[in-house]
C-alpha cells in the first residue's frame, strides 16, 4: 500500500479541504492520474495518484485535513482489472443460419445509450475559498433528454456567471430548485445513460440541393426581450400575459424576474417599486445575500475587528492635473489608444510615495512584518454584483500609459465577471474612488491583509486663501486609512503630504525627463 499524502502547499498553511474526489474509492486509477482536488486559503489543486492501482480514499468531500495527512491509499499490487469487451454480431438469417450482413448505420440516426447506469452531476470547483453558488437557471428541465457536454444549468459563484455542462448521454432527473443555494462538490442532478437518446438529425440535400431537416426544428416559445432576466416559468407567463418586464420588481438572484414576481404584478397592476409606489404602504421585501454580498460582509468585519484602523485626511489642488489632461489628451489617445485619466496619476504618485515610506506598503505576518520592495496596487472596482478589487503589478515599473492599459482591463473583466484567481491576489496597497458616485469625503476600510489604503474623492471647486488671495480652485479630499500596528502618524501623514506634493507637481513623476514630451511618451 502506498500513502497519499496531502502535499504542502504554501507558506504558513496548515490545513487544506477536501473539495471533490476525482476517482471514487476502489477505482482503478494510473500512475499520475488526477484522483482529488483540494481547496487551502489561497488556491485550488489537485492530487494525482503516485503509482498505478485500486484507490482507497480516507476522508470524506467537504473534511478539513492537516497538511501531511494521509488522506487515501493505493494498492499497487491489485490487478488492473479487465475491460469489458463489447461486440456486435451480424444477424443471422432464420432459415439457412447464414449471416445477413446489415447495412452500415447512418451516423447521427440511432438512439444511442451510454450504459454507465445513474451519473452524478456535481457542482465543480470555480476559485479559491469559493465554497457554494446559487443555480440561477436550468437550460434543461427535469425529465429532458441530453447529450454529453451539453450546456443544462447556469449557475452563480460569488465571482462569475458560469454554465454547467452534461458529464454524460442520458435522461436528466433534477433534484436542485432554481434560486437554490448549494455547496462544492454536492450533487445537482442525476443522469440515468441506460436510457436511449435519439442521435442529433443531420441536414440532408433536398432534390432542390438547398439542405433539410428531416425532424423539424422545435419552435422556441415566445420569450422577453433578451436584455431581460426571468426565470423560464416567470418568461412564459409574461409572454402568456403580455406584461411589460420593465414594469416588474424583480427580486431573484442577480435581478431575475421570478415567477412572484410577475404574479405580483398581475395582482397589482398600477403599483411601482418603492420609489413610485403607493403612499403608506407597509410593505417589505426580502432578498437572499449573493455569495459574492457575504464574503464582502465577512472581509470588512474582519478588516475591522482584527486592525488598529485610523484615517488621516488632506486635500490636492488637481488644476495642473487637470490642465495636463485637458490640453494632451487627445495627442495622448491618438499614441496610446486609451485616455489619459486619474487613475495613471495617483496610481504613479502611490508608488513613488509607497518607496519613499515603506511600512504603508508593508503588512503583518505573525509577528513578523513584510516590507515589499514593489509595489503591486489593488484597484477597487464597483460592479452590479458587488465590489471586486483586482490588482495592478510593480506599478511603479509601468508607464502612465500602461497603467492606464491595465485599469480598463481589469475594469472590464471585473464588470464581465471574468477575472481570474492571480489578478485578484496578493496587492500590497489599494486605491479606491468613491469620487466617481460623488463622494466628497469618506473613511475607507482596509483591504487585508494590506496595512494601508487610499480613498481618492469628488474633485470640487472651493474657495482658497492662496497668497492672501481667495481663489477658486478644483480640490479633492484624499484620506488614508492605515493600521495602526506598524504605521505610526509620522508615515501615514508623510505619505499623504508626498501624495499632495506629487499630484500638484505631477512634473514631479517625471523626473530626469522632459516633462512635455514625457507625457506623450509614457
Amino acid at each position: 500500500m502506498i500513502d497519499i499524502k496531502v502535499p504542502t502547499v504554501g507558506e504558513s498553511i496548515s490545513e487544506v479541504t477536501l473539495l471533490k474526489w476525482i476517482k471514487p474509492d476502489g477505482a482503478y486509477v494510473e500512475r499520475d492520474e488526477v484522483i482529488a482536488e483540494l481547496e487551502s486559503e489561497k488556491a485550488t489543486f489537485e492530487v494525482n495518484a503516485e503509482k498505478a492501482g485500486i484507490l482507497k480514499t480516507l476522508v470524506s468531500e467537504g473534511d478539513n485535513i492537516a497538511i501531511g495527512a494521509v488522506m487515501a491509499k493505493i494498492d499497487e499490487q491489485a490487478a488492473k482489472p479487465a475491460a469489458a469487451a463489447v461486440t456486435d454480431a451480424p444477424p443471422v438469417h432464420s432459415d439457412t443460419g447464414s449471416k445477413t450482413p446489415s447495412p452500415d448505420p447512418q451516423p447521427h440516426q440511432e438512439a444511442k445509450a451510454a450504459g454507465k447506469g445513474k451519473i452524478e452531476v456535481k457542482v465543480p470547483v470555480v476559485g479559491e475559498s469559493i465554497s457554494e453558488v446559487t443555480l440561477l437557471k436550468w437550460v434543461k428541465s427535469n425529465g429532458d433528454l441530453v447529450r454529453r457536454d451539453e450546456v443544462i444549468a447556469e449557475l452563480e459563484s460569488e465571482k462569475a456567471t458560469f454554465e454547467l455542462n452534461a458529464v454524460e448521454t442520458g435522461q436528466l432527473s433534477t433534484s436542485i430548485q432554481e434560486g437554490e443555494t448549494i455547496k462544492i462538490g454536492a450533487v445537482i442532478a442525476v443522469i440515468d445513460t441506460d436510457i436511449a437518446v435519439p442521435a442529433e438529425q443531420q441536414p440532408v440535400a433536398s432534390k432542390t440541393g438547398t439542405a433539410e431537416t428531416k425532424t423539424a426544428a422545435a419552435v422556441p416559445p415566445s420569450a422577453p426581450p433578451a436584455e431581460v432576466k426571468a426565470t423560464p416559468v416567470a418568461a412564459a407567463i409574461i409572454a402568456d400575459k403580455k406584461i411589460d418586464p420593465k414594469s416588474i420588481t424583480a427580486s431573484g438572484t442577480a435581478g431575475r424576474i421570478v415567477k412572484g414576481d410577475v404574479l405580483a404584478a398581475l395582482a397589482n397592476p398600477g403599483k411601482k417599486a418603492f420609489s413610485g409606489q403607493e403612499l403608506f404602504t407597509r410593505d417589505i421585501r426580502k432578498q437572499k445575500m449573493s455569495n459574492l454580498r457575504k464574503t464582502i460582509s465577512r472581509r470588512l468585519v474582519e478588516s475591522k475587528n482584527s486592525t488598529a484602523m485610523l484615517t488621516t485626511f488632506n486635500e490636492v489642488d488637481m488644476s495642473r492635473i487637470m490642465e495636463i489632461r485637458k490640453v494632451y489628451k487627445d495627442k495622448f489617445k491618438e499614441i496610446h489608444g486609451v485616455g489619459l485619466g486619474f487613475m495613471s496619476f495617483f496610481a504613479k504618485a502611490c508608488a513613488i510615495a509607497l518607496s519613499d515610506w515603506p511600512a504603508v506598503n508593508a503588512q503583518i505576518d505573525g509577528e513578523e512584518i513584510i516590507f515589499h520592495d514593489y509595489a503591486d496596487i489593488s484597484i477597487a472596482v464597483s460592479t452590479p454584483r458587488g465590489l471586486t478589487v483586482p490588482v495592478m503589478r510593480n506599478v511603479e515599473s509601468l508607464s502612465m500609459a500602461d497603467i492606464e492599459k491595465k485599469v480598463i482591463e481589469l475594469a472590464n473583466k471585473a464588470r464581465d465577471n471574468k477575472l481570474s484567481m492571480e489578478e485578484l491576489q496578493g496587492g500590497t496597497f489599494t486605491i479606491t474612488n468613491g469620487g466617481v458616485f460623488g463622494s466628497l469625503m469618506s473613511t475607507p476600510i482596509i483591504n487585508l491583509p494590506q496595512a494601508a489604503i487610499l480613498g481618492m474623492h469628488k474633485i470640487q471647486d472651493r474657495p482658497m486663501a492662496i497668497n492672501g488671495q481667495v481663489v477658486i480652485k478644483p480640490m479633492m479630499y484624499i484620506a488614508l486609512s492605515y493600521d495602526h500596528r506598524i504605521i505610526d502618524g509620522r508615515e501615514s501623514v508623510s505619505f499623504l503630504v508626498r501624495v499632495k506634493e506629487l499630484l500638484e507637481n505631477p512634473e514631479m513623476l517625471l523626473i530626469g525627463k522632459d516633462p512635455v514630451r514625457s507625457l506623450l511618451e509614457l
